[in-house]
């Protein structure tokens, strides 16, 4: 099974390049590779007080930088979800067998983007939802595609919205994401903030700088350019 710290060490120019890219908005930017999706025909009630949704799609580190930079985000967490808080340890969540998807968990004011919203992105931009038990490079259950509804209305949403998405015909191959139980668990330190922390790791520049690029490509009135902790 593929584990990201595997992942070799690119050329200095290479580096340098992705780095720019994180840095500098472009002029010229090619065709985003969001698949642009219509938002769901339902959704939560906004109330007073943030609210968390819990999604996983793939790798931590991407789907962390993604909703970092989305309006109304208060803070995203690392962590896993799906397993026991006994193997909630990365080289455990790692052997596939633990239960455990990698996911985030994220804090948001509904009164400035909704949880619509925020699964729109995760569809749309954060990862692909087609994928079976895997993200790119990245291979096995814990990469898998889940939502952790944590209210009766967020799972209904989440639902329809994929009953919806599978008719819409937006994707080439059937929505692969799960709708299920358990509680989300903290990632260890050296996964925090990943992208912020590392933006020249290799990981990050071949595979999360466009998904960042992307937000601000297909969403611009939710992207912002300073990063949620």
């Amino acid at each position: 099974m593929f584990r990201k710290a595997t992942l070799a060490i690119g050329s200095a120019a290479a580096l340098a390049v992705g780095f720019a890219a994180i840095s500098l908005p472009s002029e010229n930017a090619t065709a985003e590779a969001a698949v642009r999706i219509p938002a769901p025909s339902i959704n939560v009630p906004a109330t007073r007080g943030n609210q968390v949704a819990v999604l996983a799609g793939g790798c931590f580190w991407g789907m962390e930088a993604v909703f970092q930079h989305v309006d109304g985000v208060e803070s995203v967490v690392s962590g896993y979800a799906g397993g026991s808080a006994a193997d909630a340890v990365y080289e455990r969540v790692g052997t596939g067998r633990t239960g455990h998807a990698e996911a985030v968990r994220i804090v948001y004011d509904p009164s400035e983007v909704s949880y619509g919203r925020l699964l729109q992105i995760y569809f749309s931009v954060a990862h692909d939802p087609t994928q079976v038990n895997r993200q790119g490079p990245d291979v096995g259950r814990d990469y898998r595609s889940a939502i952790f509804p944590q209210t009766a209305r967020q799972r209904e949403v989440a639902r329809r919205y994929i009953a919806e998405l599978d008719r819409s015909g937006r994707f080439a191959r059937d929505i692969a994401t799960r709708i299920e139980s358990g509680r989300f668990y903290r990632a260890e330190d050296r996964h925090q903030n990943f992208m912020n922390r590392n933006p020249r790791h290799p990981y990050i520049l071949a595979h999360d700088v466009e998904k960042v690029r992307d937000l601000r490509s297909a969403f611009p009135n939710d992207y912002r350019a300073a990063s949620a902790d």
